[in-house]
């Protein structure tokens, strides 16, 4: 039930990122006073959203503070802040130490977007935070498990993009929504059935005219762009069956972003995936060294995908030595951050299992497939695979 839950609030919420567009009748020229369209800004501000990108976020928070200085009632800046403390959550979305300030900011934006759309019910820039800023909220109450708040807050997120569709012409920034909302429409009957009758209440989505959209977004926006790139490397990753083009997008964002550990353990990744092993190797050598060294952001969950591509590296050119290892590693991190049912876990503990039985240690291999039995749903691949294994060597 709470995947369903997850499915319906991905719908409801994810669609509302950084992007919305408030209503009118018909469409309306853009409007040249809008902040959002302010070439000058974007220019001034390019260097504090990249800092904010890069983890640099007292960079990034002082020169939001300088614009917040000099639009005072305008939402922009207050979200961004939002925006920064997002991030800092999206590398590990079980910390909540920066809920409340996350939510603080986000209650600013929408606070300051309302007032601007009670003096303007046209105002296409209000609708676009308000949306934005109350998708983001009811992604983060989805994840605290507070499905009421996350409820209202989708709902909220949906009327103000309602009072926006369709008019993409205005502004890349604005397409986004559009984007995930033609795409997810469709996505979500599809892998979750039993929510189709609710999402028969909306209008119906487009898969492929969503990812030419979202591809749109990632090429031309200013301020929505890389939150573009982040949904299309993973969709393209995950539901396209695209890694190599997974690849070439979370490559780029981390040699822009170096110091994002979301963007540099995505990349250990799908150089991991598309058997790019000696590389996959370096980049995951790189993961740990900034872990050890405390460096902000690296931690548990970067931790357990590095240490589980090494241990495939070394497993794969015959060193089970080092393989035994770095597959040993990941387990404690999965039993020290409580993520024995990740794959990661479960796969490091029926490769260690496989190391033992060729070193004829039978009961220690026995240990091992017996914990991934343990932490295992039954219908998963990796259970399946213990039994078979614990059968056929006799364990």
């Amino acid at each position: 039930m709470r995947h369903l839950f997850h499915g319906l609030l991905l719908f409801l919420c994810l669609v509302f990122i950084p992007e919305a567009k408030a209503q009118s009748p018909e469409p309306a020229p853009a409007n040249s006073s809008y902040l959002l369209l302010d070439k000058g800004l974007q220019y001034r501000i390019t260097k504090a959203i990249n800092s904010m990108y890069n983890f640099d976020f007292a960079t990034a928070e002082r020169d939001f503070a300088v614009i917040m200085y000099q639009y005072p009632d305008h939402p922009l800046p207050d979200f961004l802040m939002a925006l920064g403390y997002w991030w800092r959550i999206e590398i590990n979305v079980d910390n909540k130490r920066y809920d409340d300030i996350f939510i603080q900011y986000l209650d600013r934006a929408n606070a300051k977007a309302k007032k601007m759309l009670d003096q303007n019910p046209k105002n296409k820039e209000a609708a676009f935070f308000l949306a934005a800023g109350y998708g983001f909220q009811g992604r983060l109450y989805s994840e605290r498990k507070s499905w009421t708040k996350a409820t209202f807050a989708g709902k909220n997120a949906l009327n103000y993009m309602e009072m926006s569709r369709g008019e993409e012409e205005f502004n890349p920034e604005l397409l986004l929504g559009d984007a995930l909302f033609n795409y997810f429409s469709i996505w979500i009957p599809e892998n979750y059935p039993l929510l189709k009758p609710v999402l028969a209440l909306f209008p119906k989505g487009n898969k492929k005219l969503g990812l030419t959209q979202l591809e749109k977004v990632a090429s031309n926006a200013f301020y929505t762009r890389v939150e573009a790139q982040y949904f299309l490397f993973r969709l393209y990753g995950s539901e396209e069956n695209r890694p190599q083009d997974a690849l070439r997008i979370v490559e780029y964002l981390h040699e822009k972003f170096p110091n994002n550990p979301y963007f540099h353990r995505s990349y250990a990744r799908y150089l991991y995936t598309t058997g790019k092993w000696t590389q996959a190797m370096e980049e995951s050598l790189a993961i740990l060294d900034r872990i050890e060294q405390k460096q902000f952001g690296y931690e548990a969950t970067s931790g357990r995908y590095a240490s589980f591509y090494l241990g495939e590296y070394f497993y794969r050119i015959g060193n089970l030595i080092e393989a035994k290892r770095y597959y040993s590693k990941t387990v404690i991190i999965g039993e020290e951050s409580e993520t024995q049912e990740s794959g990661y876990y479960l796969y490091s503990l029926i490769s260690l299992g496989k190391i033992a039985t060729f070193e004829k240690n039978k009961p220690l291999a026995k240990t091992y497939f017996n914990q991934v039995k343990k932490y295992a749903k039954r219908k998963h691949p990796a259970h399946q695979e213990a039994r078979d294994f614990i059968k056929k060597n006799k364990l």
